[in-house]
């Protein structure tokens, strides 16, 4: 897991999820127009008032996690569902804008194939 390689991915998707979740809080990067449909389901999740902010937490914490190269292998894991449902969004209701969350998708699976050896004992 110490590869030049594997630091890089590592870092690049700490820096990228800390930005993403720390625009959730301070709306640094502007918001692309976006279709109806998608428009409408994340009018849903800000209606709620927690879903955002709590998906920023957590973007946050995995991000930091990866950088100071605590708990890698679990913060890594935490991130599969958040992964694949952004990417499914993006797939289903606004795929000019995939880019950004397949590349977090990509180097997440690449992390957890990198981490595999510590994840073997759970299927034993």
């Amino acid at each position: 897991m110490n590869s030049t390689f594997t630091k890089i991915i590592r870092f690049l998707l700490a820096v990228i999820l800390i930005l993403i979740g720390l625009n959730k809080f301070l709306n640094f990067i502007p918001a692309p127009a976006i279709p109806e449909d998608a428009s409408e389901f994340m009018g849903s999740l800000k209606a709620t008032g927690y879903i955002l902010p709590a998906l920023g937490v957590i973007e946050i914490v995995i991000g930091l996690l990866l950088l100071i190269n605590k708990w890698v292998a679990f913060a890594v894991l935490a991130l599969i569902p958040i992964s694949v449902n952004v990417l499914l969004y993006h797939l289903f209701l606004d795929i000019p804008s995939i880019g950004i969350a397949a590349l977090v998708a990509i180097i997440n699976f690449i992390l957890i194939y990198k981490l595999w050896p510590k994840y073997k004992p759970l299927f034993h």
